[in-house]
């Protein structure tokens, strides 16, 4: 009984003798895929965690309360206001804006505040258990300084408010904040309404020749180019031929304009192809124009 299913097999014209070869190998590729799938996400889970977990702790900053000297004296040359234990504790900035600190609150002129004041980064590093460069006489103060609760953590608000700076601790991210936003307003003001004029008239009005199959190729091919190109590009073009300043949105937002209208062009020109012909056709018959169809198309 066997050796005739077997010889029935064989002798099936619908039998395929590589199909359980195939089948083993479908199952070797499933897994093979899941398994990649599972590596990624793990891979990427460990990486949001590991970057979180060094991130959170730039939310909080070291304070040191100290007495502050406020007179003409300190006010020349701010290093005086401190004691001298203190110098190489608090921060430089801190320091600078005594005199605003001043203006806020006159009351404190030719008298010695006990305030809290910014550390410096060192400090604050080795607070937080980071690499420092302190001396053995400063980590000595800090110890004692932080036993007695005369340094404490607080919410780093100029973290949020400041923009980049020599000084560590007074570094933020407002003006990076502040650069990106602006920088996709110029992207999408240009890019957007570009791209979608640009696939309107390649799909509704232009004519099927040479020259539209042509920029239709360069439109595919643009978008397959990497980015370092266009950045590249945006460099030779936008600030050495035009002499556009370097550090300004507006050069940023043109080159991310260039690099983003091949994809909306393709997707526009794609969805306008989704639009089924009988709605065109019952607007021409209606009575509209190509415009009038377009627009109702949009």
């Amino acid at each position: 009984m066997i050796k005739r299913k077997k010889k029935n097999k064989e002798h099936n014209p619908f039998y395929d003798p590589t199909l359980k070869k195939r089948h083993l190998s479908a199952k070797r590729f499933k897994k093979f895929t899941l398994t990649s799938l599972i590596f990624s996400v793990a891979f990427l889970a460990f990486f949001l965690f590991d970057m979180i977990g060094k991130g959170i702790p730039a939310f909080n900053i070291a304070y040191i309360k100290t007495d502050v000297t406020f007179n003409e004296k300190t006010l020349e040359d701010t290093r005086f206001a401190v004691p001298t234990e203190y110098r190489n504790l608090v921060s430089r900035a801190a320091l600078r804006d005594l005199p605003k600190l001043l203006e806020e609150n006159p009351t404190y002129m030719n008298s010695t505040q006990n305030i809290w004041i910014l550390a410096s980064s060192q400090v604050d590093q080795y607070i937080k258990n980071h690499n420092h460069n302190l001396k053995d006489k400063d980590i000595a103060k800090v110890d004692e300084l932080y036993a007695q609760g005369l340094i404490d953590k607080k919410f780093n608000a100029i973290f949020f408010e400041n923009g980049d700076s020599k000084i560590p601790e007074y570094a933020g991210i407002f003006s990076a904040v502040i650069g990106s936003i602006l920088t996709l307003i110029i992207t999408m003001a240009v890019a957007f309404p570009i791209g979608v004029m640009t696939a309107i008239y390649l799909e509704e009005f232009a004519l099927d020749n040479k020259f539209t199959r042509f920029i239709e190729i360069n439109i595919n091919n643009l978008a397959a180019i990497p980015s370092i190109l266009f950045g590249l590009l945006g460099l030779a073009i936008f600030i050495n031929l035009f002499g556009m300043p370097r550090s300004s949105p507006l050069v940023g937002g043109l080159t991310l304009a260039l690099m983003t209208l091949p994809i909306i062009i393709v997707s526009s020109r794609a969805a306008l192809r989704a639009v089924p012909d009988s709605i065109r056709q019952a607007g021409y018959g209606l009575g509209l124009n190509k415009i009038q169809v377009t627009k109702g198309e949009l």
